[in-house]
């Protein structure tokens, strides 16, 4: 019989393809920023790319959604990281910290079907995985204090979204 993992549920999770789908979009966010260009034109370019070349993976549909996200509310995003860092600034974080917080900050405001403990927990395995020894604690610290904004963050979009009933004349 072979040896199960110690911790099964983390080991499936880092095999989620939602969990790849996050480190995709952490990679793309990363170059994006690492060559100073707009990640949603990256996102566009590494698409037709795998469209072209099959030895390159697809683009999963949610790191669609998620670099696609992270780039059209972006200064809302980086403003909501920069008032939760104490004695820090966003530009002071190890890029890829500063990734994985953009990734999380807009699941939190905008992803309905991703629970807010979820879009933390996976941020903290991301750091983890990829960052500094002390960037999952920094990052669940501070995105501990965006989960708490999170709900009126959302229920304000859904209030601007929702159609306006007509005037009785």
């Amino acid at each position: 019989m072979a040896e199960q993992p110690a911790d099964k549920k983390s080991a499936y999770k880092k095999l989620g393809a939602r969990h790849k789908a996050r480190r995709r979009a952490v990679d793309l966010l990363f170059e994006a920023e690492a060559r100073d260009v707009d990640a949603a034109d990256l996102l566009d370019e590494r698409a037709e790319l795998a469209a072209r070349d099959q030895s390159v993976a697809p683009v999963h549909a949610y790191t669609r959604t998620l670099v696609g996200g992270v780039a059209d509310d972006l200064d809302r995003v980086d403003g909501t990281i920069e008032s939760y860092l104490q004695d820090w600034t966003l530009a002071r974080l190890p890029a890829v910290d500063r990734a994985i917080l953009r990734i999380a900050v807009w699941e939190l405001f905008h992803a309905s079907d991703v629970p807010p403990v979820v879009a933390v927990d996976e941020a903290v395995e991301l750091a983890k995985e990829l960052s500094t020894d002390d960037s999952p604690s920094f990052l669940n610290g501070v995105l501990g204090q965006v989960v708490l904004v999170a709900p009126q963050v959302r229920a304000a979009a859904a209030a601007t979204r929702a159609p306006r009933p007509e005037p009785e004349s």
